[in-house]
């Protein structure tokens, strides 16, 4: 059985914090931000706009393109290390929104790589037969955990929300190969501390990731025989303008040919993928046929990629 993504949905958040807006808060420049970042602007959820509601309203459009009713849903899974509270799941909210009323629910937690986490946990349950449609949600308010006081992590974050309908596909389509990995030991240099907020080792972060992701995204190429060259588009977490152009150049495709939503939404964590792949399919970036490779890393340190051949 083919497995792949039948409908993408995301959510943007109305409020746009521009670098100079930020530079009113914090000691930092518009300048300094965007040549280390390629951050320009981000999104913060409104009050009383929540990691539920911007995963509803996500998965409300992935349904609506998949054409598939929120009844014939077997499994919500929602990537998210911000939930409205520790529990009910964010899942289990959505599914009682959506009307979802025969899925199962749970949260994931693996940060920046939970969507693709999440994805592959997706593809296993369809492959296996266990279920039909499994619902695939990553959604952060990362507003919510944000030191204003860290100029080094304040001016990356932004809230959304990206998800995706997973089912049976064509013949040679769908997700062909994945890699999940972990690096407890690295947990340290990214994490929320006692007071609740983020902290990270950005120089540790940053060395890590740039070697990380360039690896992963070629692995998943060749364990489906195929070579970088073949690859059509790339979508990485949007953590950073540098790091992301590192996997880019790696495969040696064109900046044209990777998402780059960070430039105004900033970093996402769990939606940062899915936000970028659902605008990419949009925006027509993205095309039936094409070879693209997901690819992130975040806390834990916990990374994934997944190459897919697009289309139903």
């Amino acid at each position: 059985m083919n497995v792949g993504i039948l409908g993408t949905g995301h959510y943007v958040p109305t409020k746009v914090m521009t670098n100079k807006d930020m530079e009113k808060i914090v000691d930092t420049t518009d300048e300094w931000i965007r040549t280390r970042t390629g951050i320009e602007e981000r999104r913060f959820a409104e009050d009383g706009i929540d990691t539920s509601d911007m995963s509803y309203y996500a998965a409300k459009e992935a349904l609506k393109e998949a054409n598939i009713s929120p009844e014939e849903i077997d499994l919500i899974l929602v990537a998210t290390v911000t939930p409205d509270t520790p529990f009910p799941s964010v899942a289990c909210t959505i599914q009682d929104r959506l009307g979802a009323t025969n899925a199962a629910a749970l949260d994931i937690g693996a940060a920046c790589a939970g969507f693709v986490y999440g994805l592959v946990t997706a593809t296993q349950f369809v492959k296996a037969g266990a279920y039909k449609h499994v619902l695939v949600v990553g959604a952060d308010k990362l507003s919510k955990i944000i030191d204003w006081e860290d100029r080094s992590t304040c001016v990356l974050l932004g809230d959304g929300a990206g998800a995706v309908v997973v089912g049976e596909v064509g013949e040679g389509k769908g997700v062909l190969s994945f890699e999940l990995g972990s690096k407890g030991s690295g947990g340290k240099d990214l994490l929320q501390n006692k007071e609740g907020f983020m902290e990270m080792n950005g120089r540790e972060v940053f060395k890590f990731a740039v070697r990380q992701m360039p690896e992963s995204t070629v692995n998943v190429v060749e364990k489906i025989a195929l070579a970088k060259e073949d690859v059509d588009y790339l979508v990485p977490h949007q953590a950073n303008i540098r790091i992301m152009d590192a996997a880019r150049e790696r495969l040696g495709i064109s900046s044209d040919k990777m998402a780059k939503t960070i430039t105004k939404y900033g970093n996402n964590s769990s939606a940062s993928i899915p936000m970028a792949l659902s605008e990419s399919v949009k925006n027509g970036n993205i095309k039936d046929n094409d070879l693209i490779v997901l690819v992130g890393f975040g806390g834990g340190l916990a990374w994934g990629a997944a190459a897919i051949r697009w289309g139903v």
